[in-house]
């Protein structure tokens, strides 16, 4: 009867080896009526996904006639080749002369294009039919943006237009500098994180191929963009936590919490975004989209936004939760779901804290030119908070933030239930680890 014990302890090192790798790797419920559980829940949610993206798969964003306005115009690259400096009277001579008066910004202005030295820049087409073709490009001694001898260049092309007006500068051709930071990051992210950084690269190429090939073209097409949001958001977030952190009860747990946050983000954002007549059209670029599609719903459009937005920082919290609850629970093993929750919830009060004023920074400095407007203006805050632009920049971020403080006390709660819940793998476990300590002690009172 005693031979299984003298055969376990005949080989203490390597079951010693085997109980350390196994409580500080990878921590996973063994019990499989746990699985079926969570796998209960994840397949048919991951399986509506997959529906929904068939259903609304739009097969690219349909075509239209340019208006040859903002974005909207057709573009190709250039080079200039020569820059001349000449005196602004010379090129600006049909303009109307200043007034003299320099007290006002249009005042400032006319009297640079008229005594001022401007750049007379001659611009190469570099593609396109009109490849080879070159024009006259003039910039104003006050232009934010000046032209060099060699630079990359974007030109728009107006075909309506008479034949020396038809080509101009656009913008500068930033691919290189863009390409080159792009794969800095791509090496940092692969030297620290390996493999993880891999799948990290891997699942960020996924995330941008489903908002650019299902998200944007579906709402283009005319369908509903909260739906469409929940759907390639659903979507993105499956791929990306299951890619970056496989495939294992922990990772569903994060899942089912990131998911019940985005519902609440969405139900927020729905009420709130109808209750304060958001119309979600409150720039050239919104308004440039209206008049293309008129169909789209664009306070929908914005709590799609909101909803995507948010994605990415909950599923930071959500990963982070579960995993502080899976260590506490290897640590402790004994320790109960109330336990767990306590501990875990002391965690994810100093993850809300930081998430949160993140979440609201990202936002401030996207909007610092707007607010730097008002402040010129000296408009009072209650003007400032009430006027569309800030109102959508401010209900978007408190309900983000909503999201982020529920998906806390949601996902410690859940990931507490679940390995709580795994008695049976945790005791296998700690059989497993304790076997061989029973057994050194069984030796050493032989040996004594």
């Amino acid at each position: 009867m005693t031979s299984p014990p003298s055969d376990s302890a005949s080989q203490p090192p390597q079951g010693h080896s085997h109980g350390h790798t196994h409580s500080h790797g990878p921590a996973a419920p063994v019990s499989r009526h746990l699985r079926k559980v969570i796998a209960a829940v994840v397949i048919p949610f991951a399986t509506a996904v997959v529906i929904g993206l068939i259903a609304l798969w739009p097969g690219g964003a349909p075509d239209h006639e340019r208006t040859g306005v903002g974005f909207d115009r057709q573009t190709q690259d250039g080079k200039v080749v020569q820059v001349v400096k000449v005196d602004c009277a010379d090129v600006n001579a049909s303009q109307v002369p200043p007034t003299g008066d320099t007290s006002t910004p249009s005042g400032r202005e006319a009297v640079n294009e008229q005594e001022g030295e401007c750049a007379k820049a001659t611009v190469e087409v570099a593609g396109g039919p009109d490849k080879g073709r070159r024009f006259v490009e003039v910039v104003q001694p006050d232009a934010p943006r000046q032209l060099k001898e060699g630079q990359g260049v974007v030109v728009a092309y107006a075909p309506d237009a008479p034949r020396d007006l038809q080509y101009s500068v656009t913008d500068v051709d930033r691919k290189v500098p863009m390409a080159l930071l792009a794969g800095i990051f791509a090496l940092a992210v692969v030297v620290v994180g390996r493999l993880r950084g891999v799948m990290a690269l891997v699942a960020l190429a996924v995330s941008f191929a489903v908002l650019t090939l299902f998200i944007l073209p579906a709402i283009l097409q005319g369908s509903n963009p909260l739906v469409v949001a929940v759907i390639g958001a659903s979507a993105i977030m499956l791929a990306a936590l299951y890619l970056c952190h496989g495939v294992t009860a922990r990772t569903s747990v994060a899942v089912v919490g990131t998911l019940i946050s985005l519902l609440l983000i969405g139900l927020l954002g729905s009420l709130f975004i109808g209750w304060a007549n958001l119309s979600g059209n409150t720039d050239d670029n919104t308004g440039l989209i209206h008049g293309l599609y008129p169909d789209i719903d664009m306070s929908g459009l914005l709590l799609a936004g909101v909803i995507i937005g948010s994605l990415g920082v909950l599923d930071d919290v959500t990963v982070t939760q579960t995993s502080a609850v899976w260590e506490l629970h290897q640590a402790d093993p004994g320790m109960g779901w109330k336990g767990l929750y306590r501990a875990g919830i002391r965690i994810g009060r100093d993850h809300i804290a930081s998430v949160v004023n993140t979440l609201v920074l990202a936002y401030a400095g996207a909007a610092l030119p707007l607010l730097l407007l008002f402040s010129i203006a000296q408009s009072s805050m209650g003007t400032v908070a009430n006027s569309e632009l800030v109102a959508e920049e401010i209900v978007r971020t408190l309900i983000g933030s909503i999201g982020l403080v529920a998906s806390v006390p949601v996902t410690t709660a859940l990931a507490a239930l679940v390995v709580s819940a795994d008695r049976p793998g945790a005791g296998s476990a700690q059989t497993a680890t304790a076997a061989p300590v029973r057994a050194g002690r069984g030796r050493r009172r032989k040996k004594g």
